[in-house]
């Protein structure tokens, strides 16, 4: 494939072990705060319709918190009916009310007498239906004003998460190589997919809830209290120890919230990681072993999971006792008040449902804060990547190389992975253009660092590395992967079909392009052999096509991109024998006129290079061609000797 749109990055032997594993410690969890402020934060863009949703909210409040006030007037018209039925016939109101209180009722009489009634009347059905039917209308318009807000409000949402999500694309895209060496692949995608998912939900909810919630409690209390100020009063003593209870289970949920996503990408990644190589742990029998640690990480995730969603459930039960102690406090004190006289029968009834909307939404900000612990605590682990360095800036002014010959120079060169191990230690090279140059070595003595290095995979920590006389730094990343061409020992092809992993190598190219670059590879006659050729449908894994065939598709890749300049890393491992001498036949006229570097763990492969590298630990030690470096008897004749015995013989 062509380096200038690469794939999965070089694996180096000996590098640092990856941190996704089961014994990697757990990440402390960051401030709720300025983490929900900056989540906050990034719907700055939407700040119009963000005051659109908050007026939506509002009139639908508006309308919601008139309702009880109307259906209290209907009961006072029922109640009212009822009690003009028991005058007798005759008497107007003020009679009866000086009748009863003759006799003693005072209690009734007061009653009466704050009540507009009409001897024998009976129900004003007339009154009862237009106060109905403006019912209606108001409740109608308070849930058209709420689908109207949740409609604005998930476009609101969808278009930050959007951005956040092309924002963590990016991101990961300028992160340095380094960065994926450290984590996992599965907690990766945990943070990129199900955290972004999990924020996504709770600002969905959570923020549309919030503002109902908020405005319903500042709407209803102003109903309360002009209904009765001495109700509100009691209704307002349950609203600390609502914040108390709501305060102290967030404090408590929080952190096991962050620690449930954390176990929950931990999880992924070791489940992505036994997936991909499944063969490879049944042979080596550690299928045992792998269940253990999922067990260990399962555990842990359910134990985390387990005391987030206890926690945050013992809010809303506690929020419900209140609210019912609150409720039994007004039904009480209501009712002895409209024995008095003090308050209708309407006002008590529309009180009590106010005070059911009051407390319902201090229950809902309960489960909200729980809801934002979670999305927060998922926030924070989409935010961590986001804020991990980036790679290099690219040069202010960089140099275009229009047509790439191919030279390339290593000018003391040094670099380490960790600051106190050195690997390579003041490399000098010099590669003419159309040389094919070998790196052998034992595992670890940086081979694959070298050309990695290159690519500029990673930085520099000393010296500075020249294609065709311009320093790599110079040059744009892209500018300078896409001089290069990339056959892996680890081949890779994603899901799609066979011929679009070809064309992967150079967008835009024929059909017919690509089926001489696979006749040049010597695949094109393995492809014709499958049911749909080169439309066949390889898989995220290619289980469809064997191994040889993967990397001679790759081979392919790499003769259609056409690159300057040609990386190998044991391009033939995967191939039989006959299979071999075919491609390395192709790669002798693929590689004319191109700087080609190969990496090899056969010697037999590179026996006709121009020149071979012989490192160990990062340095230099033996440099020639193969004739000179066996005449030498030192590293790469051992080296030559372990592999092939019987050529000692021919050793002069």
């Amino acid at each position: 494939m062509s380096a200038g749109r690469p794939g999965p990055a070089m694996m180096r032997p000996g590098g640092p072990p990856g941190a996704g594993g089961m014994g990697m410690p757990p990440e402390k969890a960051s401030t709720f705060a300025p983490s929900l402020r900056r989540l906050l934060g990034r719907l700055a863009p939407e700040r119009l319709l963000i005051t659109a949703v908050f007026a939506l909210g509002a009139i639908s409040v508006f309308f919601a918190v008139l309702g009880p006030r109307l259906l209290g007037e209907a009961t006072n018209v029922v109640f009212a009916g009822y009690l003009s039925n028991q005058i007798p016939p005759g008497l107007t109101s003020q009679e009866a009310v000086a009748a009863l209180t003759a006799q003693g009722s005072t209690q009734q009489a007061d009653l009466l007498a704050s009540m507009n009634v009409t001897a024998g009347q009976g129900v004003d059905f007339t009154q009862l239906g237009r106060i109905l039917a403006l019912a209606t209308v108001v409740y109608l318009l308070s849930s058209m004003f709420m689908w109207a807000q949740a409609y604005l409000m998930a476009g609101v949402t969808q278009r930050t998460m959007y951005r956040l999500r092309e924002e963590v694309d990016a991101k990961l895209a300028a992160l340095p190589l380094s960065y994926y060496d450290r984590h996992s692949r599965g907690d990766l995608l945990s943070r990129v997919t199900n955290d972004i998912d999990n924020v996504t939900m709770t600002l969905q909810q959570a923020l549309t809830q919030t503002i109902t919630s908020l405005l319903t409690v500042i709407g209803v209390l102003v109903m309360m209290v002009i209904i009765s100020p001495l109700l509100a009063v009691i209704s307002l003593l349950t609203v600390p120890l609502s914040f108390f209870v709501t305060v102290a289970v967030a404090r408590r949920a929080q952190p096991h919230f962050a620690s449930q996503w954390r176990w929950t990408g931990t999880l992924n990644g070791h489940v992505e990681e036994m997936y991909s190589g499944h063969e490879l742990v049944k042979v080596y029998g550690h299928r045992t072993v792998a269940i253990a640690e999922f067990d260990v990480a399962n555990e842990r995730m359910y134990e985390a999971s387990f005391k987030a969603q206890f926690f945050s459930g013992i809010a809303q039960p506690a929020m419900m006792v209140i609210s019912n102690l609150n409720y039994v406090l007004i039904a009480v004190v209501g009712g002895l008040r409209v024995a008095t006289g003090a308050i209708s029968l309407g006002d008590v009834q529309a009180f009590i449902q106010y005070s059911r909307q009051f407390t319902m939404p201090i229950t809902q900000l309960a489960g909200i804060v729980n809801m934002l612990q979670s999305g927060v605590a998922s926030a924070e682990r989409v935010f961590k990547v986001l804020d991990q360095p980036e790679q290099e800036p690219e040069s202010s002014s960089p140099v275009d190389l229009a047509v790439a010959r191919g030279r390339v120079d290593f000018d003391d060169v040094s670099f380490r992975y960790k600051e106190d191990t050195p690997l390579i230690e003041h490399l000098d090279l010099h590669v003419d253009p159309g040389e094919v140059v070998a790196i052998v070595g034992p595992t670890g003595a940086g081979k694959t660092t070298l050309v990695n290095l290159i690519m500029r995979f990673y930085e520099l920590n000393g010296g500075r590395i020249l294609l065709d006389g311009v320093d790599i730094r110079d040059l744009t990343r892209d500018g300078l992967r896409g001089t290069f061409g990339m056959v892996l020992q680890d081949a890779w092809l994603f899901t799609g079909t066979i011929r679009e992993n070809i064309a992967y190598g150079r967008l835009g190219a024929t059909d017919a392009e690509v089926e001489d670059a696979a006749k040049a590879a010597y695949v094109d006659r393995l492809v014709r052999t499958l049911p749909d050729g080169y439309d066949t449908m390889l898989d995220g894994e290619s289980s469809n096509v064997s191994a040889g065939e993967r990397q001679l598709l790759t081979i392919a890749r790499a003769f259609l991109a056409d690159p300057a300049i040609l990386i190998l890393d044991e391009a033939t491992s995967a191939v039989d024998t006959r299979t071999e001498v075919l491609v390395q036949e192709a790669m002798a006229r693929l590689r004319r006129g191109k700087t080609a570097f190969v990496i090899a763990h056969r010697l037999s492969t590179i026996r006709d290079a121009d020149t071979i590298l012989v490192l160990e630990r990062g340095r230099i030690v033996e440099q020639g061609s193969h004739e000179e470096l066996m005449a030498a008897e030192g590293a790469y004749f051992d080296l030559y000797a372990s592999q092939f015995e019987s050529a000692e013989p021919d050793v002069a």
